[in-house]
């Protein structure tokens, strides 16, 4: 009866180290996200999408409001 104990927590041990340490074929790197306050975009930023859109005619990926000032911050992956 003690045996077969032992080896369940052994199991779960083996379980949580692997987790743990993300071992596995899946492992992916992901990209920093860099991020620049907008030069074209006017007044309190509201809604993420307009955001969003004035940041891609500056050359961004995307934007997003930010902060108690509610000011649009343009987003990119940088390297």
């Amino acid at each position: 009866m003690e045996l077969p104990r032992k080896m369940f927590w052994a199991v779960v041990l083996v379980l949580l180290l692997l987790v743990a340490t993300e071992v596995g074929p899946a492992m992916v790197a992901e990209a920093r996200t860099c991020e620049s306050q907008s030069h074209k975009f006017r007044g309190p930023c509201v809604r993420r999408g307009n955001c969003a859109n004035v940041c891609r005619t500056e050359g961004f990926q995307g934007g997003k409001c930010r902060g108690f000032r509610r000011r649009c911050f343009c987003t990119k992956h940088c390297h």
